[in-house]
């Protein structure tokens, strides 16, 4: 439970945090509070990083810069990588990860048959490599699983690696089945979901998953040359 103190601090030190008028509280229907500085209305994709660390007795700060001065630290929110339509980064040369969690990528994508540089490159574009990652709207872990869908795909715990790559991978096997192979098409209906891209007959009119889309077909095809 936070105390009404986490609360006063944004008002106090407003230079070292988010000022309160920013900050969104919202409490699901299972009682988990959540804060984030984007309106649950506002699906743009922002990319947002939200980190909270004890200050003191009882005091609790929130903060978009990463603590340096402590480890004791807990991150709230983690948007989509890379589905900033105004992100900055360019894609064609941000660094590549080619070396965390191989085993499990090497493991599932063989088991489902899918190209390991695409896994990756969706683990890049979906949480930058962040297993703890949790989005605003409730997505977790490297390849940011939506609880309903981590259930449908036998995921019980979605911020332990191994079963969030194997909840992952299994879901971009069944949607590349689903639009016949094509990677385009599947890849913006794990951003937007398989309704969207039917209904559209193509990649949604969504600035987010357009450029989500673009991204990720620049990051597979760099890990491809990479791996």
């Amino acid at each position: 439970m936070l105390k009404l103190t986490a609360i006063i601090i944004f008002t106090l030190f407003p230079a070292l945090v988010f000022s309160a008028e920013k900050i969104a509280r919202t409490q699901d229907k299972e009682g988990v509070v959540e804060f984030s500085n984007i309106p649950a209305a506002n699906n743009s994709g922002k990319t947002t990083l939200i980190y909270t660390y004890p200050d003191g007795d009882k005091v609790s700060v929130f903060t978009d810069q990463k603590p340096t001065h402590t480890s004791d630290y807990n991150v709230l929110k983690f948007e989509c990588y890379a589905c900033n339509p105004h992100s900055k980064i360019n894609w064609y040369k941000v660094k590549l990860n080619i070396n965390s969690f191989s085993q499990a990528i090497d493991l599932e994508s063989k088991s489902n048959n899918i190209d390991p540089a695409l896994i990756r490159a969706l683990i890049h574009a979906e949480s930058a490599f962040n297993s703890q990652a949790t989005s605003r709207v409730g997505a977790q872990g490297l390849m940011q699983l939506m609880p309903a869908t981590a259930k449908e795909l036998g995921v019980t715990n979605s911020l332990d690696a191994q079963q969030n790559i194997a909840g992952g991978t299994k879901y971009i096997a069944q949607l590349l089945q689903q639009f016949h192979g094509n990677i385009k098409l599947a890849t913006a209906a794990y951003n937007a979901g398989p309704a969207a891209v039917q209904k559209y007959n193509g990649v949604p009119p969504y600035e987010e998953t357009q450029v989500y889309v673009k991204r990720v077909a620049i990051l597979h095809a760099r890990y491809q040359q990479a791996l």
